[in-house]
């Protein structure tokens, strides 16, 4: 299926019409520098001062060239990020994001964080399915594991000898912790810079990520909105929007379709009409995904990256047991056990009976809940 990928342009003056308002200097035609301008938005409630690089120039959009890292590094002035209230992802470049982007070599990976025993899913083919399990977790050392997602074939191995490596974060407790950089790499934590772009009782979860070149993680949406920093390595990610999850085939927040550069269309039928969004992120960039929008990730070589989510919603609007961010809203939860009740009272009509009188219940919530303003 042919990708709708990223545009790696940039937005022109006045003209940001799907993400952000640039506010840069001017130079007045006496000489004179106006002032930074500082625009604050209040956000449900919330207050948010934005700080981001001028050259952000990558739009989930269509695929272009990306800039070069001399115009994309050079953070100079503030700006407002109003497309996070268009809901729509974007690449940010030349972020200040601290030394993690120079220090983390695979020798200094290993050295700073030692022997320390992570958990890890070992996987012999290099798409993950979450949904059929076809991987194992794994207990390395720390220093081990970075050697071994770093390399291609192995002289020791799990599975195979070109197995693949990941490893995902998590809490002291993973049942009761969330999982934050700052606690289990402490070390590590310090070389990080995390961008300010939402107030810190917002801040949910900071998770940190390494992955095996080729290693393809399943599709899936988080119910917060995050920021996946890529600090070295390069990744492709495919996005797709909220409204298109009749298409994906989904189970509870994961969507059955692997493959999707080559998905099996007998299989999944619909899911050609899912419309796609594309970006390559390189070391440096950082991806905003807002909540509820699904994401595919291809490392296409070793990287480490950290995902930080945050609470866009007011805190009592999430389940207070979520420590992945990736339970549905307590509302959302309500709704979905109604609906099955509701479904389950259907039972008791004729056939006939129970299909319009489903079709009814379909129209009414498309009437009373859909949206047609995004995409």
């Amino acid at each position: 299926m042919d990708a709708t990928e990223i545009p790696q342009r940039r937005v022109p003056r006045g003209g940001a019409r799907h993400f952000l308002m640039v506010l840069s200097d001017r130079t007045k035609s006496n000489g004179h520098k106006l002032k930074h301008n500082k625009l604050h938005l209040s956000l449900r409630k919330n207050l948010i001062t934005l700080r981001v690089a001028e050259h952000w120039n990558r739009l989930p959009r269509e695929v272009m060239e990306p800039p070069s890292l001399e115009e994309t590094f050079k953070p100079h002035v503030d700006m407002f990020l109003c497309h996070l209230l268009q809901r729509k992802p974007v690449v940010l470049t030349g972020l200040e994001l601290g030394t993690c982007t120079t220090k983390w070599t695979i020798d200094y990976l290993s050295q700073a964080e030692g022997s320390k025993e992570v958990k890890i899913h070992v996987s012999a083919v290099p798409q993950m399915d979450f949904l059929s399990k076809n991987f194992v977790y794994r207990t390395l050392p720390f220093d081990v594991f970075v050697q071994r997602a770093a390399e291609v074939k192995h002289k020791e191995y799990f599975l195979t000898e070109d197995e693949k490596y990941y490893l995902r974060s998590v809490g002291e407790d993973v049942r009761k912790d969330i999982a934050d950089i700052r606690k289990q790499f402490p070390i590590l934590a310090e070389d990080v810079h995390i961008p300010e772009y939402f107030e810190k009782e917002q801040f949910f979860s900071s998770v940190f990520r390494i992955s095996s070149a080729g290693l393809q993680l399943w599709t899936h949406y988080d119910v917060m909105d995050n920021f996946l920093i890529q600090v070295t390595g390069r990744k492709r990610v495919v996005l797709y929007s909220p409204r298109d999850a009749p298409y994906l085939y989904l189970s509870g927040t994961k969507s059955e379709v692997l493959d999707v550069d080559n998905p099996d269309m007998e299989k999944y039928p619909l899911f050609v009409k899912a419309k796609r969004y594309e970006c390559v992120l390189e070391a440096g960039d950082v991806l905003f995904i807002p909540a509820l929008w699904f994401h595919n990730v291809i490392s296409e070589e070793f990287g480490v990256a950290l995902n930080v989510f945050w609470k866009h919603l007011p805190p009592e609007s999430y389940d207070k047991t979520d420590t992945y961010g990736n339970k549905d809203p307590m509302a959302a939860s309500r709704a979905i056990q109604i609906l099955d009740r509701a479904l389950k009272t259907l039972e008791e009509l004729p056939e006939e009976y129970r299909d319009f009188y489903a079709r009814r219940m379909v129209l009414r919530i498309q009437e009373k809940a859909y949206r047609n303003d995004y995409g």
